[in-house]
């Protein structure tokens, strides 16, 4: 179970709800919620065909909600992975995009993955989903416990780079040792009041 640093578990976490500000802020009814076992029929074409952590192709949907569990609190994770919590973006019903929340980084993920990762399906994209993704996950990671968020992109990536900075993304670096495509890093700082 998620603890914050003062040992109290959120409410939205204990009881299994959304987060209370994606329910309540519904920009363009966007709202960031964890998968359910209804969203099978529509997950499995959409993100199914897309391999990614801890979901293989032809994988028991329930194994996969099942896995995803385990990964937030932190059981049974993958050596260099750590708890995370997985939330879809659901508009009126269709799950547009992704989000991972990364409880805290490791060496990997303080030089390129940051604390916060997502990604719209293509065919929902240019319609302003992924900065109310990031803007809503925000206070869930305060929520956590975290003080401030390192998010990262491909330098390539301009829409990406557009999101993060609307949301209040410093830039700090570039960071290319290694790799194809240089990455950029940005910090948000996750005050109090952030919304």
């Amino acid at each position: 179970m998620l603890t914050r640093n003062d040992g109290i578990v959120p409410s939205w976490i204990s009881s299994g709800r959304g987060h209370p500000l994606g329910a309540s802020v519904r920009a363009m009814q966007l709202t960031l919620r964890r998968l359910r076992r209804a969203d099978e029929p529509q997950f499995v074409p959409a993100w199914g065909l897309l391999e990614h952590a801890y979901y293989q192709r032809g994988m028991e949907f329930s194994a996969y909600l099942a896995r995803l569990a385990d990964v937030e609190a932190g059981r049974h994770l993958p050596r260099g992975h750590v708890p995370n919590t997985q939330l879809y973006a659901d508009v009126a019903g269709t799950l547009v995009g992704r989000l991972s929340i990364r409880h805290e980084l490791n060496r990997a993920l303080e030089t390129i993955g940051g604390h916060i990762g997502y990604a719209v399906l293509a065919t929902h994209r240019r319609r302003g989903y992924g900065t109310e993704m990031l803007r809503q996950a925000l206070p869930i990671a305060r929520d956590i416990g975290l003080a401030r968020v390192l998010i990262t992109c491909d330098e390539t990536n301009t829409a990406s780079r557009k999101v993060i900075e609307a949301n209040g993304g410093i830039y700090q670096d570039r960071y290319k040792k290694g790799l194809k495509v240089a990455k950029l890093r940005y910090w948000i700082e996750l005050a109090e009041g952030h919304k």
